[in-house]
């Protein structure tokens, strides 16, 4: 009999301005610790194109356990979408006309460049997901053999793309905007779920900061390290 009340209020609570930054938060901060593995997973390039293929294969290999991540994914990268343009249309009508100059009145409020460009960085962001998917997800699937069976052969799809010097280019601008919109992102998550007290941060900006230009620095490693000919 308490199912349909405490539905009810999760709806209610889901709707409120605390409920979507609260969503909006936690589906970040999800979203952020899919981002940091993969980084790593790309990481391992450098290792060698065996190994690099082997990542690939054990990836497949998980069949529906791993179709249901990129579900889970997928919904995450909706939900933090379809919040963020909320909160962001919300503000924009509380404030039709926009100021003619910005700037940080200090504590509590932050002003910075990467606060106030979340919603342009995370359409962005959005677009290169999908360009992105298109280009390895769902790229050209040759085959090359591996502890003696065949396999997709993802290093070398990686070098042919990153060879290319525009979209290298491209890929690094993204980065750029991904540094910004997680330096703002992870701190602002983190004090709308309540885990920042008013000591802490100085602590919780900078840890933002370093977690930003951490993951920024590598995704772009191996691009530049394949542009340069370090890897090949």
């Amino acid at each position: 009999m308490t199912a349909i009340p405490t539905t009810r209020k999760l709806f209610t609570l889901a709707q409120s301005p605390i409920g979507k930054k609260l969503i909006t938060g936690l589906t970040g901060l999800g979203l952020t610790l899919f981002v940091l593995a993969h980084m790593v997973g790309n990481l391992l390039m450098f290792a060698g194109h065996d190994a690099y293929n082997a990542y690939g294969r054990l990836i497949e290999r998980l069949g529906p356990l791993f179709w249901l991540v990129e579900l889970m994914l997928l919904a995450m990268v909706l939900t933090h979408a379809a919040y963020g343009i909320q909160i962001f249309w919300r503000r924009r009508q509380a404030r039709p006309i926009a100021y003619a100059e910005y700037s940080s009145r200090g504590e509590p409020s932050v002003q910075s460049l990467s606060s106030r460009t979340m919603i342009a960085t995370g359409i962005s962001l959005a677009i290169f997901l999908v360009s992105h998917l298109l280009t390895f997800k769902f790229g050209p699937y040759t085959t090359t053999i591996l502890q003696g069976e065949p396999v997709r052969d993802l290093a070398s799809l990686v070098i042919e793309t990153f060879q290319h010097p525009l979209y290298t280019a491209g890929y690094t601008v993204v980065l750029l905007l991904l540094g910004g919109h997680l330096r703002h992102g992870v701190w602002s998550a983190l004090q709308s779920l309540g885990a920042m007290s008013k000591g802490a941060k100085p602590m919780v900006y900078g840890i933002s900061l370093g977690l930003a230009v951490a993951i920024a620095i590598g995704f772009l490693l191996l691009p530049w390290s394949i542009a340069i000919g370090v890897i090949q």
